[in-house]
């Protein structure tokens, strides 16, 4: 269970992620070549459904880059990447409704979005503490080393904490903008599939995610005990 472990586990990580991200781009890619049958934009999307759901106050608003799309919960602004703003593929509207989701969660007061906001600046600090106090322990000899290395399990529980409670913020921002899609009329129950397509593809990231910090956890906790 020494350094050799940890490498194991991040080189596991990465395999587990990198599958996750090669799935989500080629999903895009497909429908993102599938105009949608409305017409509408992304940007359109996502203003529709915002006023649809009483949250005119909500800004959407282009930002450069590609699957660079996001809520800000603290500007209440939607930024989605510019291919998306101002396409009308499938993917790009799922993109879109699927950051919509997050505002209408924002506006609910979902419970787990507000969670995941809550522990947000505590995982930011102990993800940068963690791996110094788990290095410290692996090459100090004796029960301090230990220590450290427990101290460092300690605080990547805020790590693991923030992932696992992250997949039902994204899973019901799915599901919301699936149904808002079809219910809307923005897409048709056909079209629809390449959405459950592209927003399944992007879950596996946060559950590749989670998978990986449940790996390194269970890594640390064993470390601990030696």
């Amino acid at each position: 269970m020494g350094f050799g472990g940890y490498i194991l586990i991040m080189v596991i990580g990465m395999i587990i992620s990198g599958l996750a991200a090669l799935w989500v781009r080629r999903s895009y890619a497909k429908w993102s070549k599938q105009p949608s049958r409305s017409g509408l934009t992304g940007a359109q999307t996502a203003r529709m459904i915002l006023d649809r759901n009483g949250l005119s106050n909500v800004r959407v608003e282009p930002v450069a880059g590609t699957l660079t799309d996001h809520y800000d919960p603290g500007a209440k602004v939607i930024r989605l990447s510019e291919s998306n703003y101002n396409g009308h593929s499938i993917a790009g509207v799922s993109v879109a409704a699927h950051e919509a989701g997050h505002a209408v969660q924002d506006a609910v007061g979902y419970m787990p979005m507000k969670l995941r906001a809550g522990i947000f600046p505590v995982v930011n600090i102990s993800s940068q503490l963690w791996p110094l106090a788990f290095m410290l322990g692996i090459f100090t000899a004796g029960s301090f080393g230990n220590t450290l290395i427990t101290l460092a399990m300690i605080l990547f529980l805020g790590v693991l904490a923030f992932h696992v409670v992250t997949l039902p913020v994204e899973i019901n921002a799915s599901t919301r903008a699936y149904g808002m899609l079809t219910r809307y009329g923005i897409l048709s129950h056909g079209e629809a599939g390449g959405t459950r397509s592209v927003l399944t593809a992007a879950a596996f990231t946060y559950i590749a995610a989670a998978l990986t910090s449940v790996l390194m956890f269970l890594y640390l906790f064993l470390a601990s005990r030696q």
